[in-house]
């Protein structure tokens, strides 16, 4: 199926089951007696929902991400790690999540139901920009209306994000029913915060592009802390998989491969910190809950073979977490506390929110221990010069406050990778053996040949507002540093 009719199929789906007399010409020759003719919006939730551990894992945008954010390297066939052209096709998340959502919106059986799709789907776009720059958005999910939809400007999808998930939040009805809810189970008040706390992330990524403390992403800020965040490990937004049909993202990723470890550039600086997180970050095997750490990480960015004989040489090097933490029940976090309030520690830094910068920050470290089942941090971890931070916000603090967010969001790759783009933190050398031209570590997703054949006029067009074209070295719009 071309990509233009992926853009309209949620449509064409209705429009076939209801529009075309034809079809019933032929009786019910054809009718199979025991399928289902319509859509199932808890079903339809449910299958999302258990897709979303994927863009915290193991999908190209973290995957990817991952290891140009150093967390991991490639152990097998070097190519990502090397910065192999990364020209990658979105269109999977219009045709499968996205479609799925909008279904359930456009349906429209229960408030809730599609007051959580809205909120999911704007966690998917923001992942899709993040990835990719410029990408369809109020144009897509529109079905025949716009077959070849135009591609929003990052700073207009981070706009739309902000406004949708603020509307969201606003739309819960207490009388509404949510079923096929599989993350909070239909509890109400632990979407609002999750919605308030996607809200606060996003708007912490515009802070170069939009630094005023009275601008639209210092205010979206405020307004979500006002709102309700979250604050607790009891309240994160994970996914915690059953086990059988519906394995973690995580155990998949070693289920007969082992073709990603944790980099040397991950377990140089948790040891440079004696940062204890390291004891679940790495595992010496890739089978499924064995209890073996490891902190020997591989050197990032190796051709093939080169990373062969270091792997070889030491088999017990560290695997991405600790064999207990990727079984097939295991969990994927999506946004954790931690995150959350070391992502306030930057906005009051900033300057945007009353917060103390001091409090927030270790907060969210201890917070980070406490979600990998590590003794708290001593005194001592705090007053590291790589980890303390003064008090009065100013500039020098970004650094380890940036470090800190970059280690608490281990080991979403996407995460990582925004951070690192944003503040140039942590310091990363790019790949040894890298393969590219400029030898510059990958800036962005570049469009696929398929968006170039089925909707030219549109990509083409976001490709001149791309300093340098459609290449892995452009930045993103609210990617503002010029250094690799």
């Amino acid at each position: 199926m071309k990509k233009i009719y992926i853009y309209t199929l949620a449509t064409t789906l209705i429009w076939l089951s209801t529009g075309c007399s034809k079809l019933k010409d032929f009786g019910n020759v054809n009718d199979n007696p025991g399928a289902t003719t319509k859509p199932v919006p808890a079903a339809l939730l449910t299958n999302a929902e258990s897709a979303l551990g994927g863009y915290a894992s193991s999908n190209t945008e973290a995957i990817s991400g991952g290891q140009y954010a150093q967390y991991f390297t490639e152990t097998q066939y070097s190519g990502t790690s090397l910065y192999t052209l990364p020209q990658n096709s979105f269109t999977g998340n219009y045709s499968g999540n996205l479609y799925d959502l909008q279904n359930i919106i456009n349906l429209n059986q229960s408030k809730n139901s599609s007051t959580v799709a809205k909120i999911l789907q704007q966690y998917i776009f923001w992942i899709v920009t993040d990835s990719w720059g410029d990408v369809p958005y109020s144009d897509a999910l529109k079905g025949i209306q716009s077959i070849t939809p135009k591609y929003d400007t990052q700073e207009d999808i981070y706009k739309g994000i902000i406004a949708n998930l603020t509307a969201a939040i606003g739309e819960f009805d207490a009388s509404s029913s949510l079923a096929g809810d599989i993350v909070f189970n239909g509890d109400v008040a632990s979407w609002k915060r999750t919605a308030n706390s996607l809200k606060l992330l996003v708007a912490i990524q515009l802070s170069n592009r939009v630094p005023a403390a009275s601008g639209y992403a210092a205010t979206a800020v405020k307004e979500a802390i006002a709102a309700g965040v979250i604050t607790s490990n009891d309240q994160n937004f994970d996914l915690n998989y059953p086990g059988g049909g519906y394995k973690s993202a995580w155990w998949n990723l070693y289920n007969g491969r082992k073709d990603f470890a944790e980099s040397k550039t991950m377990t140089d600086l948790t040891a440079s910190l004696n940062d204890d997180r390291q004891n679940a970050f790495g595992g010496a095997s890739e089978v499924a809950g064995n209890v073996t750490t490891s902190n020997i990480g591989v050197p990032y960015g190796l051709a093939r073979n080169n990373v062969l004989a270091f792997t070889d040489n030491n088999p017990t090097w560290a695997r991405i977490l600790r064999g207990d933490l990727r079984t097939e029940t295991g969990s994927v976090m999506l946004i954790s506390a931690a995150e959350v309030a070391l992502a306030r520690a930057e906005a009051a830094n900033l300057g945007w929110t009353a917060d103390d910068i001091t409090t927030q920050y270790q907060n969210g470290i201890k917070l980070s221990f406490e979600q990998w089942g590590r003794p708290a941090p001593s005194a001592s971890y705090f007053t590291q010069l790589g980890v303390t931070i003064s008090a009065g916000a100013n500039a020098a603090n970004v650094k380890n406050i940036s470090i800190q967010r970059y280690l608490a969001s281990y080991p979403d790759g996407h995460a990582a990778w925004a951070i690192w783009r944003k503040t140039g933190y942590p310091q990363l050398t790019p790949a040894p053996d890298a393969t590219n031209a400029t030898k510059q570590i990958v800036r962005r997703f570049t469009y696929a040949t398929s968006e170039y054949n089925t909707n030219g006029a549109n990509v083409n067009a976001a490709v001149a507002k791309l300093t340098g074209g459609d290449t892995q070295d452009a930045h993103v719009w609210w990617d503002t540093r010029t250094t690799n």
